[in-house]
């Protein structure tokens, strides 16, 4: 059974840094994109960043580009987010996505429905 588990949520201050984890379990899709979501209660999830684990290609939503960093460790399986500079707009539960596909996609990437497996979210709590 494919999973995938999201840690290192809480709270930071506006400007701190956090970093995410999300440790994949069960999957055996090989090169893949995977990525990382957020959603705030009332309103729709939005992507933030994805990486294609073959060619290491990213994107980044441009609210967190140059504050977000995506990354992703074969040998664990897992997937990061390494966020700094945060705000408040930042506070979201995030949760971490994975799609057999072998490609992001430039123009699609933020779309929920390409990722077929998803972790349950942990909640990023920035205050001022």
């Amino acid at each position: 059974q494919v999973q995938m588990v999201e840690y290192g949520g809480g709270s930071v201050q506006a400007g701190g840094s956090l970093t995410l984890s999300c440790v994949l379990s069960g999957y055996k899709y090989g090169d893949s994109c995977l990525g990382w979501f957020r959603q705030v209660t009332g309103k729709e999830r939005e992507g933030v960043a994805v990486i294609e684990t073959g060619s290491g290609t990213t994107y980044y939503a441009d609210s967190v580009a140059g504050r977000f960093t995506i990354s992703h460790d074969d040998v664990r399986t897992t997937l990061y987010l390494q966020m700094e500079s945060l705000k408040l707009e930042d506070s979201a539960v995030y949760s971490c996505a994975a799609s057999g596909k072998p490609y992001c996609s430039a123009t699609l990437w933020r779309y929920t429905d390409r990722y077929t497996v998803w972790g349950q979210g942990t909640q990023v709590t920035v205050s001022s």
